[in-house]
This record gives structure tokens, C-alpha cells and sequence, in this order.
């Protein structure tokens, strides 16, 4: 049974990834209409931009870190009868 609550675990722990894809879209939305809206400061809303690209990307890589310190990292302990 433990088996299979780590398994749903694991699972559940990316679906972080889906959440990182729309982050990261909302971050480049975000800074084309920033753009549009005023050209004169695409430099500064470029830094922001990665900024918000970084810090995205970093929940990314958390996600599969938490999937296998799940999987992998917690086991099961056995107990002997005696």
C-alpha cells in the first residue's frame, strides 16, 4: 500500500510542470505587451522578463527533485517478525 501512495505522490509532485509551462507563458505574454505598450523601456521589461523566466524554471526543476526524493529517497521500512 505504501508502494502505491509513493507512486501517486511521485505524480502529483509534477504535476508542478504543467504549472511552470503556464508561468512561463504568462511571463512572455507579459512582456510583449509590455513592449508594445512602450518600447522605450524594452531593456529594463527584458531583465524582468528573466528574472520571471528564472524564477519559473526553478520551480521546474523542483518538481521532478520532489517526484524522486519520493520515489527513491523514502523507503519502506520492513519489519522482521521475532
Amino acid at each position: 500500500m505504501l508502494e502505491g501512495a509513493k507512486s501517486i505522490g511521485a505524480g502529483a509532485a509534477t504535476i508542478a510542470s504543467a504549472g511552470a509551462a503556464v508561468g512561463i507563458g504568462n511571463v512572455l505574454s507579459s512582456s510583449i505587451h509590455s513592449v508594445a505598450r512602450n518600447p522605450s523601456l524594452a531593456k529594463q521589461s527584458f531583465g524582468y522578463a528573466i528574472l520571471g523566466f528564472a524564477l519559473t524554471e526553478a520551480i521546474a526543476s523542483f518538481a521532478p527533485m520532489m517526484a524522486f526524493l519520493i520515489s527513491f529517497v523514502f523507503r519502506s521500512q520492513k519489519r522482521k517478525n521475532g
